[in-house]
Parts: structure tokens; sequence; C-alpha cells
């Protein structure tokens, strides 16, 4: 497979992002049930979870030339006894997509490559988020596979999978963003065989301006993004997602801007949680602080440390918003 970027670390990123996006696809299909939704079960989500990170940091050490990935997830809780049927059916899944029989000790292996230690600001590594949207996987809405390249503590690369995010201009697929700094970003749609097909970045000629933010309330103050959006002249209703598929949507142009507004004391945002989906919509053109207006730090280690809630625009006046912020907004402490 090859993409117009031309860039054998984004060629091998899709291709990573690819595998763990159909074994979510998979695991969502088959293990999520009504009985698993009537008891409130997140065993599915847990087996998609590690089963995405075994596949991408697998793939990564294969074949890319950068193995060193910071993750979410280790396979420390996979090992116990009280997990063995978790850690059955991971393996199980991660065997199907790669074609072979996987023994158990070789996918936890692979799942604690994703706990690579880094130098703040140092060196080259992957960051993954294998399920950004847990609670959206869950209900077979949205939610993202999302992979980003940090440099010396810059995001250079990002590949953000949407396999529920469906557009205007390709019903029945799901979404890939490839970005690379300084080339622009490239969306595809993505069928349920894996294949991509590209399109125009924007899809949708609807330039009504819409806030996009998280369906959970616990994640973003709701009611301060109200008042924000209000004070700036965006009269449409919210467009509410889960995930990382936020920042695909501002890229497609099915949204201008999203808003991350802190809800608890001291909270900070994970590097894996923004890194694909920032370079995203910055190469669509856009513009992503947090709520202050600084640039993300991605040089501080695994935290956004230096940085409050996010605020990302794509054809709209950014600094307006977080004059708005400043105006309206009620922080909670640091």
């Amino acid at each position: 497979m090859t993409t117009p970027l031309h860039d054998q670390a984004i060629q091998h990123a899709i291709e990573a992002v690819i595998l763990a996006a159909d074994a979510c696809r998979r695991v969502q299909q088959r293990r999520i049930t009504p009985q698993t939704l009537e008891k409130r079960d997140k065993s599915p989500v847990t087996v998609a979870d590690f089963a995405a990170q075994a596949l991408v940091c697998h793939h990564l050490a294969e074949n890319a030339s950068v193995t060193a990935v910071v993750g979410e997830e280790s396979a420390d809780a996979l090992r116990s006894e009280d997990e063995a049927a978790t850690r059955a059916a991971v393996t199980e899944e991660v065997s199907e997509s790669l074609g072979i029989e996987c023994s158990e000790e070789n996918v936890l292996g692979w799942i604690d490559r994703g706990s690579a230690a880094i130098e703040p600001g140092k060196g080259t590594y992957w960051t993954l988020d294998p399920i950004d949207g847990t609670k959206g996987f869950l209900r077979r809405e949205q939610y993202a596979v999302a992979l980003g390249l940090i440099e010396d503590g810059r995001v250079v690369l990002g590949v953000l999978a949407c396999p529920n995010l469906e557009m205007p201009d390709a019903p029945g697929t799901g979404t890939l963003l490839a970005a690379r700094r300084g080339q622009g970003v490239i969306r595809y749609s993505l069928a349920e065989d894996g294949s991509l097909d590209a399109h125009d970045l924007r899809a949708t000629d609807d330039t009504t301006p819409r806030f996009c933010e998280s369906v959970e309330s616990a994640h973003s103050d709701q009611d301060q993004a109200a008042a924000i959006a209000q004070r700036i002249g965006i009269t449409a209703p919210p467009y509410r997602i889960d995930s990382q598929a936020k920042y695909a949507s501002l890229a497609a142009g099915l949204a201008s801007v999203y808003l991350r507004m802190p809800t608890r004391p001291g909270y900070r945002e994970k590097i894996w949680d923004h890194a694909a989906g920032s370079i995203v919509v910055e190469e669509a053109g856009g513009t992503v602080t947090d709520i202050l207006g600084k640039p993300l730090d991605f040089s501080l280690g695994r935290e956004l440390t230096a940085n409050r809630g996010i605020a990302a625009s794509v054809d709209f006046d950014h600094a307006s918003i977080i004059n708005a912020v400043t105006s309206v907004a009620t922080l909670p402490s640091e």
C-alpha cells in the first residue's frame, strides 16, 4: 500500500492502525451483545484495547525504524489468573488478525512494548491510544485508534482511524486521516475489509459554524462551552461525539470548534489523547492550543503538564475563542 504522502513511517503507521481498527470492529460486532450491554460488561472493550495495542506494537517492531511506543496500557493486568479468560480472548483476536497462532506470552510481550521509557523532550517515539473513547465503543458509536510520532517533543506524524465515523460523501464506511508535519493531511474512507479510498479533505459544503464536544459531561464542562459558543456567535446545536473523532470531524469540515474544558482540579491531558488528532487538525489548516491559547507542549513526558484543556478550530477565528474562554470560563484549581 502506498499513499500520496510518500513516507515510509506513515505507511507503517497506517498499516498498523488498520490492523488495530479491523480487530476493534470485529470485537465490537462479536462480543458486544444485549447481555453485555444490560450487565454493563466492559470486557469487550478491554479485549479490543489490548488486542489493538498488541497489533500496533508488533507491526511497528517488525517494520518501522522507530519501535519505541508510549501507550496507555501495559500487560500487567492480564497476567493474573483472574484474567485468564480475557488473556485468552485477546490472544485469539490477535491471532486472527495476524493469521497465525500466537502464544499468550508473545501477545503480552507485544502489549508491553507500549510501555517504553522516554526522556522528556528528547528522542523519537510513537504514542498510542489503542481505543480512544471506550464508552463510545461500548455503545457501538464513536471511538478512534490514534497513533502519533513525536520527535524531540514535537508531533511530526499522526494517523487517526475512526471505524464508525461516516462522512457525508462516504456513507457506510469509517474514516482514516493521515498527517505528516509540513506535508498536509489525507482523508480516506475506511471500508470493512480495511481498504482505503482517498477523498477531498472537506466532506461537506455546509459551512455553518458548529461546536464539537464530548458526549460525556464528565470529560468537558458543557455549560461553560455553551456560554463560550454564544459569546463567539455559534448558534447551531453542538456536535457531540466521543474520542479523537472530534479532531477528524474538524479536519473534514463537520465542525468548526472543539473545546475540552477542564472539569477536575489538577487534571492534565495525556499525550496519546491528542498527539494524532492535533497534527491532523493543524495540517488541515487549523489551530490547536490549550484553552488559554498556549501551544500544546509534548516535550514534558506522558502528560501535557504545561497545558489546560484543549481548544481546536478550523476556518474560525481562534483568538476569539480564547478571548471568550478568558471572559466566560471559571476553571477548576490547578
